[in-house]
């Protein structure tokens, strides 16, 4: 530990003491006629960007806070203390190498809003040729707060002490392998401190949702972005927090709760590119028709994706858990690796169903994933469940989505919306159009190898010749082998021919978008064909 990192502590403990937060250790402290919350927030903002980030984090688990304290943090969302806009605009002005006034049309020094990492002011781009004054396109302008980066730096190594220590001298800290947990935090944090990063998160999701009724993403202008200064498209939603506004509009709540849910397990299991700081402060909703509300989405810092591994394992999971499979839960997390090789099914098994029945004694609308989640990480610490930091995204999302979703519409039913998304992407992953696909996809190679095996084949013949000691039982043997093998490799050609015959119908069928009866059932003819010449070789095999 460095003596920066000590005197760092000693800050942060002192700033712990002079706020009164001991009563959250369970300590006495002084009186304080400040409430709890707000202290709590005031103490964090002192800290930095990092504790800022860390108290958003906590606003967004009511299930483990109380409802003072996370609506207080909730205000760490976008509503930081800002830096000065001159400041902000001589940074502009650096970052593009031109004077404010010749970059934009009019520039605004008030900022729209403040967070921890950047804060955002309201601008105008100039019109296009011949075009009038103040036609051009309004954008907002996100700029990195100053030396930024070196405050993270420090308190990410922190961290990283704190983190080493726990390990070290708290048995039940390994298990939760703090170390990658804040490898994790800092590659996210990192990556929030590069704009031009940023760009590349929301132009992509964009394009994955672009004409999609259910959300909009903002068009970024990349003339205008660079490594600390980001220029999007200005949108001009409501913000989700804006309920009364929202319910005076006539908004359908059910469908905005629903269609949020939607989205997420979408950009989850359809995309493998998931927003995942989508917090009140970062969520707006087009209200212009009330009956089929959309969201508009910002702040695209943080993203998520997942290994195909864990894609699969998080939806057969998700899917086991609501048939009740718990065998099958057991099993895939063993698979997966999160938890040890040597762990018996059975106990595991037994260990799950004791957490997941009285769940489900209720409704699947009352039932709460971050609840759920809470208690089996509860019980699978007896078996070392090791934390998947890769996971960590996911499951903070999750549990926001849900949190919001449920704010939105107490009825939602989160499981009726998601299962057939999740059973739709099974389907494809696993299915026969995934099998013909990858088929179509490795037919060119087989085609390609063939005269490349045989012509090794004969080579091999023309430099060994045959074996020497071949009287005339051994070349009877020989006939019949040669006989066998011809039949077999002429079942082979034929299960192959069949099967790439329904690839190739499939393909055409698809991609002519006339999925007919007709289409179906020959292709379903063909691959029984294809599944019946392959036995007829395994049979000549033998």
């Amino acid at each position: 530990m460095t003596p920066r990192d000590v005197g760092r502590i000693g800050q942060i403990l002192y700033t712990l003491r002079r706020y009164h937060l001991g009563e959250f250790a369970g300590r006495r402290s002084a009186r304080d006629p400040r409430p709890r919350g707000s202290r709590l927030r005031m103490a964090l903002e002192e800290l930095g960007p990092v504790f800022v980030k860390f108290g958003q984090a906590l606003s967004t688990r009511p299930d483990l806070l109380p409802p003072d304290v996370a609506t207080e943090l909730a205000q760490l969302q976008d509503r930081v203390p800002p830096f000065p806009g001159e400041e902000a605009q001589r940074i502009v002005e650096a970052a593009l190498g031109k004077p404010i006034g010749e970059l934009f049309e009019s520039f605004d020094t008030t900022p729209l809003a403040s967070a921890s990492i950047a804060q955002v002011h309201a601008a105008q781009l100039p019109p296009g040729p011949g075009g009038a004054p103040g036609s051009g396109p309004r954008v907002v302008v996100k700029v990195l707060r100053p030396d930024v980066q070196k405050h993270v730096a420090r308190d990410v190594a922190v961290l990283h002490t704190l983190a080493r220590m726990a390990a070290r001298f708290v048995p039940e800290a390994r298990r939760l392998r703090p170390d990658a947990v804040i490898d994790e935090y800092e590659h996210v944090i990192l990556d929030e401190l590069d704009l031009m990063r940023e760009g590349g998160n929301a132009a992509l999701l964009r394009r994955n949702w672009l004409g999609s009724e259910l959300i909009y993403h903002p068009l970024v202008f990349w003339d205008y972005t660079r490594p600390n200064v980001l220029v999007l498209e200005r949108i001009d939603g409501i913000c989700i927090r804006e309920l009364a506004h929202l319910r005076a509009l006539g908004v359908d709540f059910q469908v905005l709760a629903e269609r949020g849910v939607e989205i997420f397990f979408r950009q989850v299991f359809r995309d493998n590119f998931f927003h995942a700081d989508m917090h009140p402060g970062n969520i707006f909703v087009d209200a212009s028709d009330p009956a089929h509300p959309s969201y508009q989405a910002v702040d695209f810092g943080i993203v998520g994706s997942l290994s195909d591994a864990d894609q699969r394992y998080l939806a057969e999971n998700f899917l086991a858990f609501f048939n009740r499979d718990y065998k099958r839960v057991a099993e895939l997390h063993l698979e997966s690796g999160w938890i040890p090789a040597g762990t018996r099914v059975q106990d595991f098994e037994s260990a799950i169903r004791t957490v997941c029945e009285p769940i489900f004694e209720k409704p699947l609308k009352d039932i709460s994933f971050g609840f759920f989640l809470l208690r089996l990480f509860q019980i699978a610490r007896r078996f070392d469940y090791q934390v998947q930091p890769q996971l960590v995204l996911l499951q903070k999302t999750l549990l926001t989505v849900e949190g919001l979703g449920r704010q939105l519409y107490p009825e939602l039913d989160l499981w009726k919306t998601a299962k057939p998304i999740m059973e739709d992407w099974m389907r494809a992953r696993i299915g026969p159009r995934k099998m013909l696909a990858t088929l179509r996809g490795q037919v060119p190679a087989l085609a390609e190898s063939l005269p490349l095996l045989v012509q090794q084949a004969v080579r091999h013949l023309e430099l060994r010749g045959l074996p020497p000691a071949l009287d005339g039982s051994g070349l009877e043997a020989l006939r019949r082998e040669i006989s066998t093998t011809g039949r077999r490799l002429a079942w082979m050609i034929a299960g192959a021919t069949f099967w790439i015959g329904a690839a190739l119908l499939f393909s055409v069928a698809e991609t002519s978008g006339h999925l007919t009866a007709s289409w179906v059932a020959a292709t379903g003819t063909l691959t029984f064909s294809g599944i019946v010449a392959w036995w007829q070789a395994v049979r000549a095999r033998r």
